[in-house]
């Protein structure tokens, strides 16, 4: 709900400050003197468009601050955390300042916020029907919405919301498997072929170096034959062999052993050692003259198969050591595509039972539109005629939208068409209806959808042009009655509608200044008010009587 609004040098009006109540508020007053102001501060407070022209003459800025009720459970509340201005009380105020130069700011209890912010914020809060910019129902995009709180089916609203998530959530899986594996098929034909290349070659671990080490055997087979054939007979020969040389040296200790006293054992051991040293060495060296020998593969196949290998591994970017890794990770890979193929079928049948899971949801909600829809378009109806709009038709129109277009919202497009005239051709609710007509039309609306409508404060401008007598009595009956839901703001000429106002505040111009003053009346300056209204500016006894009348039935 407003509390109040307080405005600082915007047109007319040099400081004004004022407070609201609950249920519905009248304002009235002369034309031009500045009730069109007091709406154009508060939409400058709700981040409406701001122009340097509501800065007052000589004035450097313009100022509008709003102060509102905020429940627990209001819209608004997720929209400050959203932007990081939380608030944690029940008061609310949105300030907005326009330079001289145009230049504009706004603020949301006083911590600094977007226009963008501001006007969202406030959107939530109040609704301007008449000659401002218009929104919320006249905003093609929350019809559907409206219909389905209408409808008050909300809990197949959120099975819808739900069902349309998975189905996505298994939509996405599916299409992602799909890319997966259409990209793993492009190289299928090529995992294919180097898991043939590596297998017909067959690498084995430590292969590489045992290669590398056979060709430099094999390019040194000729010396290394040479070179153990000397040895042993350096070692063996009829010359005085290294092992006859040490028999011999040992027979010639050993016959002085005894007699040594100990002085030479450990000569004699050391020699026996050796003797067993230089024999294991003769037998090694005669291995491997045979190992040698024995030695088929020639150089050239050694260094075929180690620049086959090298090569491949180049191929492939890995060392030779990890080819034979390779191929296991390319079977593997091979084998997750032969997998991927029913994994793919799994997912499809999950996709294919969330969107049928989607459709059942969709076609409930679809249902409960349709009879929504003929339920409010009747309700709407029946309040046209007391409005003066008794030829007009209005029409709530559900269509159904392309696949690519369904949503978390279900599967149709819902927005409000009006006929005024009969026979005329029914069009959207903005263009069809214009001034006076538009604002009854809003007022159907706002009657029918009082119980579910999120905005707690209705202004509206004029709502009554064009009309008198017992259709400006309906126009107020039915704002008084909206009232009961919800704060409703009234700029009127409209005695009728005055009357019934519960709080009532007279705009008029500061004598032959430029300053626009606005007064709340109490019951005695309200009759002579609304005599006013219903004789001009020479208030009769029977204005004052018809005054009293209009009053009197009011609050009956």
């Amino acid at each position: 709900m407003l509390l109040g609004l307080a405005i600082r040098d915007v047109v007319l009006i040099d400081r004004l400050d004022l407070v609201f109540r609950e249920g519905l508020c009248v304002l009235t007053g002369e034309t031009g003197a500045g009730k069109s102001i007091l709406l154009d501060a508060l939409g400058l407070a709700l981040g409406m468009r701001a122009e340097s022209g509501l800065v007052r003459a000589g004035a450097q800025q313009a100022v509008a601050a709003a102060e509102f009720t905020l429940s627990a459970q209001h819209p608004a509340r997720a929209l400050l955390a959203q932007a990081g201005l939380e608030n944690g009380g029940d008061r609310l105020v949105l300030r907005r300042i326009v330079a001289a130069d145009g230049r504009s700011r706004a603020f949301v209890d006083d911590q600094p916020a977007s226009v963008g912010m501001l006007k969202q914020i406030g959107e939530s809060l109040v609704e301007i029907h008449g000659q401002f910019e218009q929104h919320g129902l006249l905003d093609s995009g929350t019809h559907r919405d409206t219909l389905d709180a209408f409808g008050g089916y909300e809990d197949l609203r959120r099975e819808v919301r739900e069902s349309w998530i998975a189905w996505r959530d298994h939509a996405r899986q599916r299409a992602d498997a799909e890319q997966h594996l259409m990209a793993a098929r492009d190289q299928e034909i090529l995992l294919l072929q180097a898991r043939d290349e590596i297998a017909a070659l067959d690498p084995k671990p430590g292969e590489e170096t045992a290669l590398a080490e056979e060709r430099i055997l094999r390019s040194n087979k000729e010396r290394i034959g040479e070179a153990l054939e000397a040895a042993l007979e350096e070692l063996q020969g009829q010359g005085q062999s290294g092992e006859r040389a040490l028999h011999t040296a040992i027979r010639q200790l050993d016959k002085i052993k005894d007699k040594a006293g100990g002085r030479v054992d450990l000569a004699v051991a050391a020699l026996e050692r050796a003797t067993i040293e230089i024999a294991e060495g003769i037998a090694a060296i005669r291995v491997a003259a045979r190992d040698l020998g024995r030695e088929t593969a020639s150089l050239a196949a050694v260094e075929d198969r180690l620049y086959a290998l090298r090569t491949l591994a180049r191929k492939h970017g890995v060392s030779v050591d990890a080819l034979s890794r390779l191929n296991d990770e390319i079977t593997a890979r091979l084998t997750s595509i032969e997998d991927g193929e029913e994994a793919l079928r799994r997912l499809r049948g999950n996709e294919e039972r969330a969107r049928n899971a989607y459709l059942a949801a969709a076609e409930s909600v679809s249902h409960k539109r349709r009879v929504a829809a003929k339920a409010l378009d009747q309700a709407v109806i029946r309040e046209l005629p007391p409005l003066k709009l008794e030829a007009a038709k209005f029409i709530t129109v559900v269509s159904a939208l392309e696949e690519n277009d369904w949503g978390e919202f279900g599967r149709e497009r819902v927005h409000f068409e009006v006929s005024t005239n009969r026979g005329a051709a029914a069009g959207p609710l903005a263009r069809i209806a214009s001034g006076g007509e538009l604002s009854r039309f809003m007022l159907a609306l706002k009657i029918v959808l009082s119980k579910v409508l999120p905005v707690p404060t209705l202004v509206f401008d004029e709502v009554d042009s064009g009309i008198g007598g017992a259709t400006a009595a309906a126009v107020g009956e039915r704002l008084r009655r909206l009232a009961t839901e919800m704060q409703v703001l009234v700029v009127t000429h409209s005695p009728q509608v005055a009357a019934l106002g519960q709080h009532h505040w007279r705009v008029t111009k500061e004598g032959n200044t430029a300053n626009t003053r606005v007064d709340m009346l109490p019951p005695e300056q309200r009759r002579e008010e609304i005599a006013r209204m219903l004789s001009g500016s020479a208030i009769t006894p029977a204005a004052r009587a018809a005054a009293d009348s209009l009053m009197t039935g009011a609050r009956t």
